[in-house]
């Protein structure tokens, strides 16, 4: 199926004042606008994907901002209309006093042929949750899931459309949808109560929702999954990694806690006594980072990979891209980095790393390790080092030396090639998430010790900062402990305190 592109461009247009629609009507490159922004007292800007573009000499005033408003749908909560049957969005920025100075008229798109890079999973009926940076086409790609399992799966699929994103402004959906209804939300704050109301008012066999983003939706979306129902789902996030760490979200992947274990078991395992583990089933079965509007990475089992990346393990990743004929490739690549480090995998330690390199330009290397002011020690035989470097290449060859590391259990890291700038980006890569693996867990040491404290003369010991995400774990492992906790002050030296 060729990718076809539809986007109403005219609608749009037709609501500007006559001396910023005129310019950009006589464009040669509409096809390719992004959004046209207006700022009161400010030239009017049409923005493509590498450039602006100014479309009038003269300065928006409020009478252009009024009579793009008067033309178009009403702002709800979240200051975002539309123009009806559309999928156009005009978000507004007011002043203090309410009145709009500023409109951002971003151009709506149906595009018709991205599911062909994720079609069979689509079909799967598993629960899949896109992430991407923002415009790199979530919404769009996850509106035409939900026209072909309405259309050609024939399902019964509720949208649950809080911004009128999906389906266009006013009651009839946009045609893009297929047969799929549509369900809108009054203000954003109701999202969590209307995806309840779809499984439980409608008999849907897939809900669609845009933009998961607080810990109610996170909960209806368990909810949902519990009954059965096929999820498919946009969340805030660029990477899985991301809603790992995002205190908020991190249940759509099984949630994270801390688990104490037993000295002998701790000993057995070559961990401290508090480690991490996922704490129940994922909500979604698969993730899909859109990378590019050409190029998806697909973690199929998101429980696998959670538990792996929790252990210090690197998985690989399916990768897909349309190449130049437009015809679907795949891959299956390991990532640059083990993107989550296994807390406790190894005892938090300052001494330089020794590391073993395969396939890897040594030179190249140590002149690399020199710039970025690392602390590594290059050593000649494996059984001596604590992580092995090499590259992708050599990595999917499977050779005798990167089995054997595996088996040994020693971290590997697979570079994309061995140009300067790779080297120099996967090191930075490697040893970042080595210290913020060593970041928590120096902070759940910290709670170890704080409890003996607290427990021995029964004073209130206030830990060092740390972000969300750690001050989380920090309250679940004194609540292991039996005491209680309480946060205190703000960003970034917000802090837990540990008392009785």
């Amino acid at each position: 199926m060729s990718k076809i592109i539809t986007d109403d461009l005219d609608a749009l247009i037709d609501v500007l004042p006559g001396h910023i629609s005129q310019p950009l009507q006589q464009r040669e490159d509409r096809n390719e606008l992004l959004e046209v922004v207006l700022d009161l007292g400010r030239l009017p800007e049409a923005r493509y994907h590498n450039r602006e573009v100014l479309l009038s000499s003269r300065e928006v005033s409020q009478e252009d901002i009024d009579y793009v408003v008067s033309r178009i749908g009403t702002f709800t909560a979240d200051n975002r209309a539309g123009i009806e049957r559309t999928l156009h969005r005009i978000s507004a920025i007011r002043n203090r006093s309410g009145r709009i100075v500023g409109l951002s008229c971003r151009v709506g798109r149906a595009v018709f042929g991205t599911i062909k890079l994720i079609r069979d999973l689509v079909e799967s009926g598993k629960s899949i949750v896109l992430l991407g940076r923002p415009g790199v086409g979530k919404t769009t790609m996850l509106r035409e899931v939900a026209r072909v399992l309405a259309e050609d799966l024939k399902k019964r699929v509720v949208i649950v459309d809080t911004s009128n994103e999906i389906a266009g402004d006013g009651d009839i959906p946009h045609p893009a949808i297929g047969r799929a209804r549509r369900m809108q939300v009054p203000t954003p704050a109701m999202q969590h109560a209307v995806m309840i109301e779809a499984i439980e008012n409608h008999m849907p066999e897939v809900i669609v929702i845009d933009e998961i983003g607080t810990e109610l939706e996170a909960q209806a979306a368990r909810t949902i999954a519990e009954r059965g129902v096929q999820l498919m789902a946009t969340a805030h996030g660029n990477t899985l990694e991301n809603l790992i760490m995002n205190p908020t979200l991190c249940d759509l992947i099984g949630g994270i806690q801390t688990v104490t274990l037993s000295d002998e078991e701790a000993k057995r395992r070559g961990t401290q006594k508090s480690i991490l583990e996922r704490k129940a089933p994922p909500i979604f079965d698969m993730v899909v980072e859109i990378q590019s509007w050409e190029r998806v990475a697909i973690h199929p089992d998101v429980a696998a990979v959670v538990d792996a990346m929790l252990r210090g393990r690197l998985t690989p990743i399916e990768v897909r891209w349309r190449d130049e004929t437009g015809e679907l490739r795949r891959r299956e690549e390991i990532p640059g980095l083990a993107s989550f480090q296994a807390v406790g995998a190894k005892k938090a330690t300052s001494k330089p790393r020794r590391v073993f390199t395969f396939g890897i330009n040594r030179s190249r290397l140590e002149r690399a390790t020199k710039k970025l002011q690392l602390r590594i020690n290059l050593v000649d035989d494996l059984r001596d080092a604590d992580l092995l470097i090499t590259s992708k290449g050599y990595y999917q060859k499977k050779p005798p030396l990167v089995t054997t590391a595996e088996a040994a259990g020693i971290p590997i890291y697979a570079l994309k090639s061995n140009a300067v700038s790779q080297i120099e980006q996967g090191l930075t890569e490697i040893f970042r998430g080595e210290e913020r693996a060593r970041t928590m867990t120096l902070a759940l040491r910290e709670v170890e010790e704080a409890v003996k404290k607290v427990k021995g003369e029964g004073h209130t010991v206030e830990l060092s900062p740390q972000n969300a995400f750690i001050r989380r774990l920090q309250h679940q492992l004194a609540e292991k402990y039996g005491l209680y906790s309480e946060s205190s002050g703000s960003e970034p030296k917000r802090r837990v305190s540990i008392f009785k």
